[in-house]
């Protein structure tokens, strides 16, 4: 499929609409910006942020590393060209910053001084460290990285003569999980926490063992230790929500456990004021959702107590305020991702409730910020309307948008509005959260095609967020439906927990309740009724054209269409089959067959599309396969679209964002309802 066929159909929507704008075009992709990782100095005088766009030459995102005062002045960059920054870290004393950028060697360390712009290479770096953080005194910088360790062998082939064209040796595997989406094959070995001077120098590894060192790390006030989160169990590899906070001592590289409970507690942060530390975590219950709750301890572990315990929450990304009296926190509810903070009794500020910016090609949530001096905090800010963008506040103040990345084009672009839908749901009258994309140029005189777009996770959600997916959607002429359907995050653990061990089941009456609801408005043509989704949502999308026929056509996208071989296929099958059904497949088949879309192949007459990364390891390509093979043997209109060399994230590079949508936009074409 050709991006031009969709360029041709968003022209011709245009071209009858009664403004002078146009709305998003294709070739605007390669033109949107977004903003992630702020950091606000000690001061709360300056922001450094991560500027990410596209690169149409190499079809690859570019990310470099930009400044701004909190007041609007001195807005530059400090890095750029093709280049991609990650990890950025500011030094305590605001003079330097650290960031992981790849040369000819690979990924390596470099450092940036503020106050006479010279750049140096810090490092010569074998494997590629990420999650840089300067100790408190400046002098010490520690980040992970992979140690590689030796592969296992089967036995011993005799010495290949010199210059001999022999076969490539066999890959030998024995770990439960062993593959990773995105990255293929784990090399052997484990993740690490490294030091290093700050100023350059040797490196050395602080922690060992056979275990995952790969979380974030964070400084004990004294710059003599540091606390991380790693899973250190004798049994890890079947248990992979049981990580702990440990202690370990910059000299000796000793390690103290800290906490000690089945369940996951993560995301350590100290306090450099009073070095108390606050953490997130949770009693492993075993459930599909699980919410993180929110900690504080003291240094050595002791008077561990929990924050919030009544607030039906999932707290994100602990960080504290400059004087220690306050931990902030992100939470998503309602389609809003929330910037909060509490002291240490329990009152809560709420500070912004307008993050976002983490998605992109779909409306998701997430979000970055950061806390720095003089209570000045900086987050990525957004909407339907525009990617995430940069905005500053202080206190209780109205925060105040820095960035304007790029009101330059969309300014010139009739974008589509986006209404909130609360509906009840046909199975039991729960309230269910939906969001309704018109086209630009809507008339609610007019009867328009709708596309019902479906959610992955499923423990996920979508909100009040940016999506070039749903924005080229509408430009295309469609009514966009997307809903937050049972299991959905934001709504509280009751909620979240619907359709555990009971996936797919009644989010299906959710999702067709919205469709009602939207038809009910009298602009959306019920005989032009279409459907697509990704991951879970492609699962959802493949149930739905299994229990009904009243879409004209649907796109399953990167869908899990047999539980069994997904969970035995998958890159994560101790975490799909711990905490996704009650049993192994083995022992209970009729239970993994029961919610398989595969089950209800024999009733799908509706024109299906399949769209998958062949690179794929979350939902494997052969999940895709059988089931176009299925809808094949059953003489049903189906296609079968391989993204090479995509991943899950399907919509990784700009081009394939096309590509996607595109693809989806000309099958809904070929089904509708005016070629009948």
């Amino acid at each position: 499929m050709k991006k031009f066929l969709l360029l041709v159909i968003l022209l011709a929507a245009s071209g009858s609409q009664a403004t002078s704008l146009s709305p998003l075009q294709p070739q605007d992709i390669f033109e949107l910006q977004f903003v992630s990782s702020p950091i606000v100095d000690s001061r709360g005088k300056r922001v450094l942020y991560l500027r990410n766009s596209m690169d149409i030459m190499k079809d690859r995102r570019r990310s470099n590393l930009w400044s701004i005062n909190t007041d609007g002045s001195q807005h530059r960059p400090i890095t750029s060209g093709a280049v991609n920054v990650s990890s950025p870290a500011l030094a305590p004393e605001d003079n330097r910053v650290a960031w992981v950028a790849k040369d000819d060697t690979g990924a390596q360390i470099f450092m940036h001084w503020l106050d006479t712009g010279q750049t140096a290479q810090l490092t010569r770096l074998a494997s590629s460290p990420k999650n840089l953080k300067f100790s408190p005194d400046g002098q010490w910088l520690a980040f992970v990285m992979h140690v590689p360790g030796s592969a296992p062998v089967m036995g011993k082939l005799i010495d290949k003569p010199e210059g001999a064209d022999w076969a490539a040796p066999p890959t030998v595997i024995e770990s439960v999980s062993y593959r990773d989406d995105g990255k293929g094959f784990r090399p052997a070995g484990f993740d690490h926490v490294f030091v290093m001077r700050s100023d350059g120098g040797s490196v050395r590894q602080l922690t060992e063992g056979d275990f995952r060192h790969g979380s974030s790390v964070s400084w004990a006030r004294s710059s003599k230790a540091l606390y991380l989160s790693a899973n250190r169990s004798e049994n890890w590899e079947q248990s992979p929500r049981n990580n702990q906070i440990y202690r370990v001592d910059i000299d000796s590289g000793n390690i103290k456990p800290m906490t000690a409970r089945l369940g996951q507690d993560l995301t350590p942060a100290v306090s450099l004021k009073n070095g108390q530390l606050a953490y997130r975590g949770f009693d492993d219950e075993k459930l599909g959702y699980q919410r993180h709750h929110l900690y504080v301890m003291d240094e050595e572990g002791g008077d561990q107590k929990e924050i919030l315990a009544n607030r039906d929450i999932n707290f994100e990304n602990p960080q504290w305020s400059a004087d220690g009296k306050r931990i902030y926190y992100q939470y998503n509810e309602k389609g809003r991702t929330y910037l909060a903070s509490t002291d240490l009794s329990g009152n809560t500020k709420q500070h912004a409730d307008d993050l976002s910016g983490k998605a992109f090609s779909r409306p998701y949530s997430g979000a970055d910020y950061s806390v720095g001096g003089n209570g000045v905090f900086a987050y990525t800010v957004g909407g339907t309307g525009s990617p995430a963008e940069l905005a500053v506040g202080r206190g209780n103040s109205k925060p105040v948008q820095l960035t304007h990345l790029n009101d330059n084009l969309l300014g010139s672009r009739n974008m589509a509005g986006v209404e909130e839908l609360w509906l009840k749901s046909s199975a039991d009258g729960l309230d269910i959260q939906a969001w309704i994309a018109k086209p630009p140029g809507f008339d609610p005189a007019k009867r328009y095609p709708l596309i019902l777009e479906i959610h992955g996770g499923p423990f996920a959600d979508y909100g009040f967020h940016f999506s070039a997916e749903v924005q080229l959607f509408a430009a295309a002429g469609y009514v966009v439906l997307y809903v937050n359907p049972r299991g959905s995050t934001g709504y509280g653990t009751e909620f979240g927990n619907k359709i555990h061990h009971n996936y797919p089941s009644q989010d299906y009456d959710d999702l067709m309740s919205a469709v009602d609801a939207v038809v009910a408005k009298g602009y959306v043509n019920e005989k032009q009724l279409y459907v697509t989704g990704g991951s879970g949502g492609g699962t959802l999308t493949a149930w739905i054209v299994g229990k009904t026929d009243r879409f004209r056509a649907a796109v399953v996208a990167k869908p899990v269409i047999n539980w069994t071989s997904f969970a035995l296929t998958a890159d994560n099958p101790t975490f799909f089959t711990r905490y996704w059904f009650p049993a192994m497949p083995w022992e209970d088949p009729t239970g993994y067959w029961e919610r398989s879309p595969l089950s209800l192949v024999g009733n799908v007459t509706t024109p299906t599309m399949l769209l998958t990364g062949e690179s794929d390891l979350r939902t494997p390509m052969a999940e895709t396969e059988q089931y176009y093979q299925a809808l094949k043997l059953q003489d049903v209109d189906a296609a079968m679209v391989r993204m090479p060399g995509a991943s899950h994230g399907i919509a990784a590079r700009p081009s394939q964002l096309l590509t996607k949508v595109s693809a989806i936009l000309a099958w809904f074409e070929r089904y509708a309802a005016s070629k009948k």
